[in-house]
């Protein structure tokens, strides 16, 4: 063979760089489509929590406020740990309380606004149940306080 035999032959050098192209442009689809498959099975078993809260309007005063975790379907969550924190309302403190084996947990809130504020929310938060595939990422459910007449 020739030294100067390969730097000669055009058909070669000719069709290469497309096929690399082609060749790196599907590889790295399949590559997308598969990364995004795994990511897809990992998360397909997580289960986003929400609360129902009742009453979801209360005023100033001392108030029993139920609150029941549930999932995407309405199920209820037995042995969630319910977390009550002021939002745009004032709690004296954090309140918890763990969900029974109906998913109801109750609360015992004394919320206060402002001066000049004529409402606020509560807001809430899930700690779910250890060993479950549930997450509480998104927001939940407030309950609204507005001012005594």
């Amino acid at each position: 063979m020739q030294p100067r035999a390969l730097a000669g032959d055009e058909r070669a050098i000719e069709g290469l760089p497309i096929r690399l192209v082609i060749a790196l442009v599907v590889g790295v689809a399949s590559l997308s489509v598969m990364m995004n498959t795994l990511g897809g099975i990992q998360t397909l078993g997580v289960t986003e929590l929400d609360v129902k809260p009742t009453p979801e309007v209360i005023d100033e005063a001392s108030t029993d406020v139920e609150v029941e975790v549930v999932g995407p379907q309405g199920d209820r969550v037995a042995n969630a740990t319910v977390v009550a924190s002021g939002g745009t309302a004032t709690l004296g403190a954090v309140t918890t309380a763990r969900t029974d084996a109906n998913g109801t947990a109750t609360l015992s809130l004394s919320p206060s606004l402002g001066p000049n504020q004529d409402e606020g929310t509560i807001q809430f938060d899930v700690k779910p149940p250890a060993g479950g595939q549930y997450a509480d990422e998104r927001g939940n459910t407030e309950v609204l306080v507005v001012a005594g007449s």
